[in-house]
Parts: C-alpha cells; structure tokens; sequence
C-alpha cells in the first residue's frame, strides 16, 4: 500500500501525523511505501523572501520529509520482517552543488536539498532494514496546479504527472535491498525501463523545445 500523507510545518501537528500513520496501519495492516511529495516553492532572492515563507518551506520540505518518514519508520520496519518490499520515496532534486542553483532562489534551493539530504542519509541508516530510499525528479517541469502558480511558464512546454507516476512504479517495485540511495531523473529511468518513447506524456504532442527544469544539469 503507498501512504501518502499530508505533511505539516508546525511541532503541534507532529501527534496528528503520527495519528494518521496509525490508522493507516490499523485499516490496511501495515504500510509498505511512503511517498514525501508535497512541497513549498517561493522562487525570491533573499531581500523578497520573508522569514515567515522561508519558515513554511522548511517546514512543509524538509521538517515534513523527516517528519512523515520517522513517524512510518516502524511499519516500514515490520513491512521488511514481513518479507515485503518497504520504500520511501522523496520527490527532489539529485544534490548539485552549483551556485547557480543557489543564488537566485537560496531559501527554496536549501529545503529542497534537505529532502535530497534525507534521501542520502536514510538511505544509508536503513539499508540495514531493507528499506529503499530513493529520490526522483522530472527533466522538465510538470504540469501541476502548482506551476500554474508561477508566471510565465508555457505548459505547452511541459510534461504531464503521468511521467512521474510511471518512473515511481519502476522504483517501488524493484528490490528496496538493493535500490537505494539513488537520484532518479524520470526520462533517464524510464529509457532504463526500454520506455523511450516520451511523447505521450507531452502535454502538446509534438513537443521538443521542453523548458528545463531546476537542478538537472
């Protein structure tokens, strides 16, 4: 089963995530896959971020991360003993250390690159579990709600979720022993998969000009 919660930026709401995890383990008998997909974006420099957005990113990318990954870390643990295939999957960019990638938008880069610092660190301190901690990231931007939230970006030059869900599935299904630690771009694990036909998931068919997403060098 993939638990998907919602993750929270405040101390005070630490018992309610761990009260969804346990009714997620309650209903279903257990939790096998965690996905840390929700995020926080202001794309400001330094002098237009305000403490309070740096704090909601912080809160919402990296405190949620760690946060929903402790809190399910015992099922995951149990789901290993069990003999299944325990994941946790964190929707960020692999680690490039570029001070391009920093100075226009430093506060969104660092809580970005504290979920990938998760990926690394976890995925280390679990391998002894057999959980796969592993993190993946589009090529292009995707077209979400989200993205529609900042100016001047042509959907017509992005890709669909779908391209996402499909490079998730190659991951939370392969052996979490032996896949982890790893920093997925989505068209490269798919061409690994023999999926190298991508039009489908352009969202104007047709499409070569995609606008290149941040980190991917």
């Amino acid at each position: 089963m993939i638990c998907r919660l919602v993750e929270n930026c405040e101390s005070s709401d630490d018992d309610a995530v761990l009260a969804a995890v346990a009714k997620a383990v309650e209903t279903f008998g257990g939790i096998d896959i965690l996905v840390n997909n929700a995020s926080a974006i202001s794309l400001t420099p330094t002098a237009a971020t305000p403490m309070k957005r740096f704090d909601l990113m912080f809160g919402v990318n990296v405190r949620g991360t760690y946060c929903c990954t402790q809190a399910c870390l015992p099922a995951l643990i149990a789901s290993a003993k069990a003999g299944r295939n325990p994941h946790v999957l964190n929707m960020s960019p692999p680690l490039a250390m570029r001070e391009h990638w920093f100075k226009d938008h430093v506060a969104y880069t660092m809580a970005k690159y504290g979920m990938s610092e998760c990926t690394l660190g976890h995925a280390g301190e679990f391998r002894p579990y057999g959980i796969g901690v592993n993190s993946l990231w589009p090529r292009t931007p995707i077209a979400t709600a989200a993205l529609q939230m900042i100016p001047g970006v042509d959907l017509d030059r992005c890709r669909k979720p779908e391209i996402l869900a499909d490079a998730a599935f190659f991951i939370l299904t392969s052996d979490a022993k032996t896949t982890t630690g790893n920093f997925f771009i989505d068209d490269e694990l798919l061409a690994r998969h023999g999926v190298t036909d991508l039009d489908r998931y352009a969202v104007r068919p047709g499409t070569t000009d995609f606008i290149p997403d941040f980190f991917v060098d």
